[in-house]
């Protein structure tokens, strides 16, 4: 490094990071060969000579690689990347991958006092190469911005998409490759991330949580029944005490502060929505409308229901923050006021109040002494505490989210446990930590009474540090409901958070879900129509909305409301297929299914390859159907209220339709050796004894499968649980087929339709499991009563 590099400060930096593929599978002497063989090819090239010899290189080891940083132009680390390629093509005994990124970079020294750098420059550039495999030069995108500007790099260029890298940081990463330079594969962390993104959308579809969907209907079915928008209130029905805190923009220079600046929106917007007098839309929707992109205000206005919005900007330096704030009347995009906050880090939390107590006195909201002392009242004092909280609360953004909730959960669990270890009197960060917990325990990735455990005594300690607390009594009611259904215990916590919670579309939402349990959906429709007034672009919560009306067979009003999600994003793959399913269920129509399909294909057969579903393919009833929907299938199943239905069970199902009687006796063994291993844990399980009840009936074990499905039945009935009792029911029901005894069936076929359930008229009257009972008059009776009267 040359020593005017050494001596200068904070300088943009355009950095090369270079690794070796699958290095650590190589012995002692292979991983130094290579090292060294990378170390000549990279000095032998003209850009790194060139670089070096003005003065204008840092190079950085890398155990099985190194970082260049470069900084006369970015076409400097590119053109080197170009070179390195061309250089290793002549060797095909070693792979690397490569990664360009651009941004601040800090001369350091490290411990041995050798010059290093530090800085997000060098940070971004290794996680840009991350994302590529063998031969791969990946580009972010600041940097393919700065090159297109030259007319040849243009057609080298490849937009990849977004993609979320360490930290819940989202990049846009390009790909850089022309005549066989560089790998025009698409990435398999991209592909994968794209694959689990579609699969997210596919499993959002879950009553709060997910329903045992065993049967097959009810299992195969959940898997392409998933998100839904929602439509904007009337613009007439906008109070005008009534606002959206829109994301704030990170101005700093480290952007890994997204956070950061996310958090100080979040603060500002939880102070307003303590007011009962003010309408305060919630962060799930504000967060769409991301910083630094065009605004309409108008349309946003219109869009939630307010008239309206905070925008503003943070700047984190050291320890000095600088938070501007802007509020804008929505109806005509004036500006009502604008303040900037210059100040020491530490009074992070006095911005935040003066700023909620000035926008409610500017749209002029009365506040109870309860409410002022509510905001006045930081959720923590220690700043590092409040660091790793917002860090945590970044990472489990969307809990409805599977993905989410298995890849970043255990992450926030260990962030928020710092936070609580530092403060133990943040209730927020208990809060929290007892949601994630309850979480992991509900969407089945633990399962047990220890995981409940840690859930209850969160919740708990966030009630000792403030009795009174609304986020705290939400934390129990969410315990009691997804721990336990203890409803009744549920809706007392639900009742004590609405107290300080007014604007929480939580509450509203978790009553919503209680009383669907409890048959009351009347009730339930209202309380989830309220929680999206509040959160109208909140995609889990208006897809329960639709659930509902599906459930009570209204598959008109389903239909408005996909329709009406789809005029948001008219090309959500899981509103498509849902809206899709709408005429096999009220019909028994598979043509809109049959057209769908067909135009995917014509435009990405893989994406075609993501709607399959099992329920779908038995009801085509043809083998190629059947024989691509297995594929598709993951190998170690999908997860439906706690329990994972592996992919031997379907393959059971589909030999059994088929006659293949020894084939289907080795999958349901193979489908039985892994539910056990569940059941030995949780023997009172109702989804496992439920599914145990299908395979046994699948394995002609009769005695067995009436026994574990009537259990199931028994631990939670129906008049218990009017959405999963009526699933293990519908199970139940299948069972009865299955070991003969039709005349049960019929009985228990006739319970099922006496209420809201999935149990739709085309599913009776395509699916292959009811073939028994085709012909019988009290079969077709009930067929009859849920036809299309229209």
């Amino acid at each position: 490094m040359s020593p005017e590099l050494a001596t200068r400060g904070f300088d943009i930096g355009y950095v090369l990071f270079v690794d070796i593929v699958e290095y650590s599978r190589l012995s002692g002497e292979e991983q130094k060969r290579v090292v060294r063989q990378l170390n000549e090819t990279v000095r032998a090239t003209r850009e790194f000579q060139r670089a070096e010899a003005a003065g204008q290189l840092l190079r950085l080891p890398a155990g099985d690689g190194m970082a260049l940083v470069f900084y006369a132009s970015p076409e400097a680390p590119v053109q080197c990347a170009i070179e390195i390629s061309r250089a290793l093509k002549e060797q095909p005994n070693m792979q690397v991958r490569m990664g360009v990124n651009s941004g601040p970079v800090d001369p350091v020294s490290d411990v041995n006092n050798q010059s290093s750098v530090s800085g997000a420059g060098i940070n971004m550039a290794q996680r840009v190469m991350n994302c590529g495999d063998a031969d791969h030069i990946l580009v972010a995108r600041r940097v393919a911005e700065d090159l297109a500007q030259y007319e040849k790099w243009r057609p080298y260029l490849h937009e990849l998409g977004e993609v979320e890298v360490k930290h819940g940081i989202k990049l846009n990463i390009v790909n850089l490759c022309f005549d066989g330079i560089g790998n025009s594969e698409l990435p398999k962390t991209i592909k994968e991330a794209k694959r689990q993104q579609k699969l997210a959308q596919r499993k959002r579809l879950m009553f709060g949580a997910a329903v045992t969907l065993g049967a097959l209907f009810l299992a195969g079915l959940w898997t392409t029944r998933s998100r839904m928008q929602n439509a904007a209130n009337p613009v007439a029905a906008i109070p005008l005490k009534s606002i959206a805190v829109l994301p704030f923009e990170n101005l700093s220079s480290e952007k890994e502060n997204a956070y950061f600046a996310d958090g100080v929106q979040d603060e500002i917007l939880t102070n307003l929505a303590r007011i009962a007098d003010l309408k305060v839309i919630s962060r799930v929707s504000t967060m769409q409308y991301k910083a630094g992109a065009a605004r309409n205000a108008r349309s946003i206005g219109q869009a939630l229901g307010v008239a309206h919005l905070l925008e503003g900007s943070v700047q984190r330096s050291g320890g000095r923050i600088r938070v501007n704030a802007q509020l804008i009347d929505a109806r005509n995009d004036a500006h009502v006021w604008a303040q900037t906050y210059d100040r020491d880090l530490a009074d992070i939390f006095a911005i935040q109040t003066e700023i909620a107590t000035k926008i409610a006195g500017q749209l002029r909201a009365e506040l109870s002494p309860s409410e002022r002392n509510a905001i006045e009242t930081p959720p923590t004092r220690d700043l590092t505490a409040y660091d790793l909280f917002i860090r945590a609360q970044a990472l489990a953004s969307d809990l409805t989210n599977q993905v989410v909730v298995k890849e970043k959960a255990p992450q926030a669990i260990k962030l928020l446990e710092e936070a609580v270890a530092r403060d133990p009197n943040f209730t927020r960060a208990f809060c929290l930590l007892s949601r994630i917990q309850g979480q992991m325990f509900w969407a089945g990735f633990d399962h047990t009474p220890g995981r409940l455990a840690l859930a209850k005594q969160a919740a708990e300690a966030a009630l000792r540090t403030a009795s009174e607390d609304g986020d705290a009594h939400l934390a129990m009611a969410d315990y009691y409901y997804h721990g336990f259904r203890d409803y009744q215990q549920a809706r007392k916590e639900l009742d004590a958070a609405r107290q300080t919670l007014p604007n929480n579309p939580q509450v509203f939402e978790y009553s919503g879900y209680i009383e669907r349990r409890q048959g009351d959906w009347a009730s339930a429709t209202h309380d989830f129509e309220r929680s999206i007034e509040l959160d109208p672009r909140n995609f889990h919560t208006i897809q329960q909305l639709a659930l509902t009306y599906q459930l009570q067979h209204r598959y008109a009003d389903q239909l408005r409301a996909l329709d009406r999600a789809l005029t948001i994003v008219p090309d959500d793959l899981s509103t498509l297929v849902l809206r899709a399913w709408v005429p096999a269920d009220w019909r028994g129509d598979l043509r809109p299914f049959d057209q769908l399909r067909a135009t995917l294909m014509e435009k990405d057969p893989a994406a075609a390859n993501d709607i399959e579903d099992i329920n779908y393919a038995l009801c085509e009833r043809t083998p190629d159907a059947i024989t691509r929907t297995l594929a598709s299938y993951p190998a170690d199943g999908n997860v439906y209220n706690g329990i994972k239905y592996p992919r031997a069970y379907w393959e059971g199902v589909v030999a059994r339709w088929r006659g293949e009687k020894e084939k289907a006796s080795l999958a349901f063994a193979e489908a039985k050796r892994q539910v056990e291993e569940v059941a030995a844990k949780q023997p009172d399980f109702p989804a496992v004894l439920s599914l145990l009840g299908l395979i046994d009936a699948g394995l002609e074990r009769k005695d067995d499968a009436l026994r574990e499905a009537r259990r199931a039945c028994e631990l939670l009935p129906m008049t218990a649980d009017a959405v999963d009792g009526v699933a293990y029911a519908a199970n139940l029901a299948q069972v009865y087929v299955w070991t003969g005894e039709k005349d049960l069936a019929l009985d228990q076929l006739e319970r099922v339709e006496r209420v809201p359930n999935f149990v739709s008229y085309g599913y009776l009257k395509l699916q292959p499991i009811w073939d028994p009972l085709r012909g019988d008059p009290r079969f077709e009776k009930i067929v009859a009563s849920l036809a299309p009267k229209d």
